[in-house]
């Protein structure tokens, strides 16, 4: 069986790499604007253009390198068909609001659509057909279920028994002019006609606080300088700031895994994801006049597996299966985050301030959730009307008996990973780490994390999160410390990956 690279590396952030993506200063003083927008994605660009179009005044903060983010580790459908999802939504929220999502969802793919083409952007956009497929008598009655939503929606579609697919089904359920896309050359384009605008960027200027007086609003950024605006939007995938809101306490969050092959099969047109458990996600991409399959699934909630290397095995078994490979070029990572209801958190902070906004929590499906997002928060600011305000209000209630259980179990998981990071054992010496591991080890008398790069020098870090001190955990598969309570990664050195933490681990040697 072919092997997958050691290194996690996305196919879309290469194509930055390639490009050799045009960098933007650091801020380095304090400056102001109309509007903030921090975090890059697609989101927050997203925003940004839009902003800027409507002739505002636009000021876009990254924390690290622009395009290197949650949204260049996606697979890129741009489909409001997220999985069996429907007859759920009918039965939680009813049939207005679930219309309602697949409204904004469909809304969100046209957005893009008329972006791409108003810009005449080349970035691999294709209409597809969405399928979500059963193997089992279980899940096939399932599909059937989520087929009668569908009528009741609206929804265009069909309840299938055959798919294109090298192995054999029970049922599916397609959801037609659904698309595909490559996220990173679309976004890199809309930076550019965002300078050409008037827009300014900041990149590597990580934001950790946000503070009010009666000027506006203040991101203070990490070096001590702050970017003033009258309305700032949180677009950091997980809130960064999170005084009012209670965010980590409605979120949790998960990663699954990606792995991309270049096949000698002809690969059909299509985007299909299974009902059945484990996921197995099938697409295909452009790559250099062929295609490259891209299989995803295997989630698990963050922080909380003892080999996360196992999950890219099983993705790699399950394609080696089914395909003839020749090789497996690409494989990575991501995290979503899941509110309690499944709805996103979009629109206004916090009830008590009408000039911070957020979009959060599109568990797997963040290409049309994002782009809706986006329309959503730039006619918040704009004071323009939007049918979905209510629906994805982050302030509205979650009483139902589902949401506050959901709270209660997901709360109660992060109580056990609290206390069980404090008690468990330690693992290694430190001399028994090789090169490119990490892991638990005792230092100076103490539980420490300790990695030893390529050239065998080690960085010892305190394992505790500088969130709220959870105990942090190495991953094998990308080489970081994530922690199993709320999400926060961080790199070998330290350094914040991804939040709710803003503040790196302590280094000990």
């Amino acid at each position: 069986m072919k092997k997958i690279p050691t290194n996690s590396k996305s196919y879309w952030t290469e194509y930055v790499d390639r490009k050799e993506a045009p960098s933007y200063p650091q801020a380095v003083k304090d400056d102001e604007t109309e509007i903030v927008v921090i975090g890059a994605g697609i989101v927050g660009v997203l925003s940004a253009y839009e902003l800027a179009k409507r002739g505002r005044k636009v000021i876009l903060l990254e924390a690290d390198r622009i395009l290197y983010g949650t949204t260049g580790h996606t697979t890129a459908k741009i489909t409001a068909q997220h999985g069996l999802f429907y007859d759920e939504l009918i039965q939680k929220h009813g049939e207005e609001a679930a219309r309602l999502y697949y409204e904004a969802n469909m809304n969100g793919l046209n957005y893009l659509r008329q972006i791409i083409e108003d810009e005449a952007i080349d970035c691999d956009f294709s209409e597809q057909t969405a399928y979500t497929y059963a193997v089992t008598d279980e899940y096939d009655e399932k599909i059937k279920t989520e087929f009668k939503a569908y009528e009741k929606l609206g929804i265009d579609g069909e309840l299938l028994t055959e798919l294109p697919l090298p192995f054999p089904i029970k049922s599916a359920v397609s959801m037609n002019g659904q698309a595909q896309f490559h996220p990173l050359k679309l976004l890199s384009n809309l930076l550019v006609s965002f300078v050409q605008m008037g827009g300014v960027i900041y990149e590597q200027s990580p934001v950790k606080d946000i503070k009010e007086d009666e000027s506006g609003l203040h991101a203070i950024l990490e070096n001590g300088h702050q970017i003033s605006g009258k309305n700032i939007i949180i677009a950091t995938h997980y809130p960064f700031y999170d005084i009012k809101g209670l965010y980590f306490s409605r979120l949790h969050p998960i990663r699954s895994y990606i792995v991309a092959a270049t096949v000698e099969e002809e690969l059909p047109d299509g985007m299909y994801i299974s009902a059945d458990k484990p996921t197995r996600s099938l697409r295909y991409t452009e790559y250099d006049g062929k295609k490259l399959l891209l299989v995803g699934g295997e989630s698990h909630k963050t922080g909380q597996s003892d080999d996360e290397l196992s999950y890219l095995t099983a993705l790699q078994t399950f394609t080696s299966d089914h395909f003839t490979v020749s090789d497996f070029p690409y494989r990575w990572s991501a995290q979503d985050l899941v509110t309690l209801d499944k709805l996103p958190y979009i629109g206004q902070y916090s009830s008590s301030n009408d000039c911070l906004f957020l979009a959060t929590g599109f568990a797997k499906w963040g290409m049309s959730n994002g782009a809706a997002a986006a329309r959503l928060l730039c006619d918040l600011v704009t004071n323009q009307e939007n049918p979905y305000v209510e629906l994805f209000s982050p302030s509205r209630s979650e009483t139902n008996l589902q949401s506050a259980s959901t709270f209660v179990k997901e709360n109660a998981n992060v109580a056990k990973e609290m206390i069980k990071g404090k008690v468990s054992p330690d693992q290694l010496e430190l001399d028994e780490l090789k090169p490119n591991e990490g892991g638990h080890v005792k230092f100076k008398g103490k539980r420490a994390g300790a990695y030893r790069d390529e050239d065998g020098s080690l960085c010892i870090l305190d394992t505790t999160c500088t969130h709220l001190g959870c105990e942090v955990r190495w991953n094998s598969a990308e080489r970081s410390w994530d922690c199993p309570c709320h999400g926060s990664r961080f790199d070998t050195t330290g350094e914040v990956i991804e939040g709710p933490a803003v503040e790196s681990l302590k280094k000990l040697n």
